[in-house]
């Protein structure tokens, strides 16, 4: 009897305990508890890394070092996520940012250069052309991954447009991508044989938006995604604000600048978006990636090269500031080059704007002509 009622005791305790355990299990993994501290941690790795790599000086710091952090803690293990809601307002933010890139006099000088804009047609058309089949026929990538790697420039707009097709390997989009920008900024300077490199110093700085002007430009951009995402186009809440951004500054009504303070957050939480989708990767795939990366590279790039040589042959324009101006690489950092290297950055600008928005009012329709409407995130 004794020993009964020790026993009945100790199951009574054990039960007691099983459901302090159990309701402590309850409350630490509430699906909202367990989104925040994912967000929290995300967010926190994408800022940290971020700044390392703006310490370190590499191109567009703030997006590829958030997504690299990232991705090696997704990688680690680590649970992290970003909210649909919370990756939709980055959209918003990151679209009427670059719609800033638009200015009024960079639009007046577009039709001074005719022929060079026909040439920079076709060295986009042949550039996507020639890496896809690379990427396509020997690397063996599937149909929507090779597609989106082989998109010259724009990576934040390609990346988000990757986002909206699951089937993509963001991973190998990104890589390629990225080490394209990198590879162009870290070369380029010295490629640029005989050029000036004292430079004219970096773009003037615009007064900051005000308060009210700020809310009044977050709202109708919101709105403009909302309107572009509903009608079913692809990146819609970046495409929306970046037409927006760009219209009201092409017709001079007002310059819209976002404070890094909502930009710089904002590539980070790209960054963050992309480095989430990664997925375990071996050596022995990582670094066919970047063979394969630098395939595509070389490739596309002997086409920019080639076309180059062509104009400065017969029309005597700087080879440097031509091959600024048809590098596969992003607006921001070909433009900073051509300042870096005191070429025309207006020439540079232009064809690399016109390139931008050609893709952006294209590729939406070719991209659902190629691989059909957006498809639900899994």
């Amino acid at each position: 009897m004794r020993i009964s009622g020790m026993r009945l005791r100790a199951d009574i305790c054990n039960m007691k305990c099983l459901r302090f355990t159990s309701a402590f299990r309850i409350t630490t993994i509430s699906p909202q508890a367990s989104l925040i501290l994912k967000t929290a941690t995300t967010l926190a790795l994408g800022a940290l890394g971020g700044g390392i790599f703006h310490v370190l000086g590499f191109p567009a710091a703030w997006l590829s070092g958030a997504m690299v952090l990232v991705a090696v803690a997704v990688l680690s293990g680590v649970p992290c996520a970003m909210p649909n809601g919370l990756r939709d307002a980055l959209f918003v933010v990151l679209g009427l940012t670059m719609g800033s890139g638009v200015k009024p006099e960079t639009i007046a000088r577009i039709g001074e250069w005719p022929v060079t804009m026909a040439l920079l047609v076709v060295s986009v058309v042949a550039i996507l052309g020639a890496t896809y089949v690379f990427q396509r026929k020997v690397a063996g990538w599937d149909k929507p991954t090779a597609y989106f790697a082989a998109i010259p420039g724009a990576l934040s707009y390609v990346m988000i447009l990757t986002l909206s097709y699951p089937r993509a390997d963001a991973m190998r989009v990104v890589m390629a991508q990225s080490f394209r920008v990198f590879v162009l900024v870290a070369v380029l300077p010295a490629v640029i044989v005989g050029s000036d490199t004292h430079g004219s110093g970096l773009p003037p700085q615009v007064d900051p938006l005000s308060p009210e002007m700020l809310a009044l430009l977050a709202a109708a951009g919101l709105a403009a995604g909302y309107v572009f995402n509903r009608a079913g186009v692809p990146a819609g809440w970046l495409t929306g604000p970046f037409f927006l951004s760009a219209i009201v500054n092409a017709a001079g009504w007002m310059q819209v600048e976002m404070p890094q303070w909502l930009s710089m957050p904002a590539l980070v939480g790209l960054g963050c978006v992309i480095g989430c989708r990664f997925t375990n990767l071996s050596p022995r795939e990582f670094a066919r990636m970047i063979g394969v990366s630098l395939g595509a590279f070389i490739v596309g790039m002997s086409i920019a090269t080639a076309i180059s040589g062509l104009i400065w042959a017969f029309f005597g324009l700087p080879f440097g500031q031509l091959l600024l101006a048809f590098a596969p690489g992003g607006l921001e950092a070909m433009t900073l080059l051509a300042f870096l290297l005191n070429l025309d950055p207006a020439f540079v600008a232009a064809h690399q704007l016109a390139r931008y928005v050609g893709m952006v009012l294209l590729l939406p329709l070719i991209t659902r002509r190629l691989l059909g409407p957006p498809e639900k995130p899994n």
